[in-house]
């Protein structure tokens, strides 16, 4: 259903007195200010859309799959200057639509960046408790809410107001299955991680200017961590040496798999440590905790026969079925 709460015109004329004139020092800011926004939604919109692919199309073999939508979200007060980045966005609350990813069950509803959410569930964005600058919990809060109620219901009602012309629209949006991970592109660092929950990418790691299958290898990486526990059992059994290095094969052998069944080429995954490796030696491919990068490329490449030949014959490499774990099974 979509509901039209304020006209076009009237929204033209809102936008007529309230903006700054062409061409003034708040004009330049405020479009300074669009274009930073707009240069992090693109970085988040990369991210977003690689991870959904990943985790949408290997939920048949997730344990743990739970519906979502596709949806980043964004809150004003996680920005040193709340007022400006309101500016940026064109809206007047905090709460705003930062990415959508295309064709999910959010985007085919017709949300877009800067919409202002107005409503999720019950929750009115309104009577949300204030938060100060810099503040993220109150944005973690909105994601586990989404979460909660498709978990519960299966679908979400949201309304929002539309950044493009001011009208209001609200949708109930049903989820569609997804492994548990969700996917985050850090503002500042230069490494990539998992922490059980989340997919971390520092803006500027260099696997960020990598074509998409190269990034999406490194994506597929984190992912694997997060989809075997590997964070838990190194908490279970400590984080020595060989310990890590275990989870780390085992997350290098699970990029190839990942990548065939989110229509990559499993091969993405050996070249990623091809490309990486000789200017890397270090993060991810660090001596003792890692094996050399190019040990990292043999392991990855012994998986892709295995997985060729599963595709070919069941369409999927059902890695819960015949991928052979390194971590020991049921111990996490």
């Amino acid at each position: 259903m979509i509901v039209s709460r304020i006209t076009k015109r009237a929204f033209a004329c809102f936008l007529a007195i309230a903006a700054p004139i062409a061409g003034s020092p708040a004009h330049a800011a405020i479009e300074e200010d669009r274009q930073a926004l707009a240069e992090l939604q693109a970085g988040d919109l990369r991210l977003q859309t690689v991870g959904w692919r990943l985790a949408q199309a290997n939920a048949p073999f997730c344990i743990h799959a739970h519906p979502a939508i596709g949806l980043l979200l964004q809150d004003m007060a996680n920005y040193g200057d709340p007022d400006a980045m309101r500016a940026a966005a064109g809206i007047t609350g905090d709460i705003a639509v930062e990415a959508v990813v295309p064709g999910s069950p959010a985007g085919e509803a017709g949300l877009a960046p800067n919409d202002e959410i107005l409503s999720i569930g019950t929750q009115r964005m309104a009577d949300l408790p204030a938060a100060p600058p810099g503040d993220w919990q109150r944005l973690t809060g909105l994601h586990d809410l989404v979460d909660q109620v498709l978990a519960q219901d299966g679908f979400v009602h949201i309304e929002w107001r539309r950044a493009s012309d001011g009208t209001v629209h609200t949708a109930q949006i049903a989820g569609i299955p997804v492994c548990p991970s969700r996917f985050e592109l850090l503002a500042k660092g230069g490494t990539a991680e998992a922490d059980g929950r989340r997919v971390l990418i520092g803006r500027k790691f260099s696997g960020v200017g990598y074509s998409e299958p190269l990034f999406a290898a490194a994506v597929a990486h984190e992912l694997a961590h997060n989809l075997f526990a590997h964070r838990a059992w190194l908490g279970h059994v400590g984080r020595k040496q060989k310990n890590i290095r275990l989870t780390e094969r085992e997350a290098d052998r699970l990029m190839p798999w990942l990548l065939a069944n989110a229509g990559y080429d499993p091969q993405s995954a050996v070249d990623f440590f091809k490309k990486w490796g000789p200017r890397n030696d270090g993060w991810i491919f660090r001596a003792r905790t890692h094996d050399g990068w190019d040990e990292r490329a043999e392991f990855v490449a012994a998986e892709l026969p295995e997985i060729e030949q599963l595709m070919a014959s069941e369409g999927k490499a059902d890695w819960q079925t015949h991928f052979k774990r390194s971590v020991p099974v049921g111990s996490q």
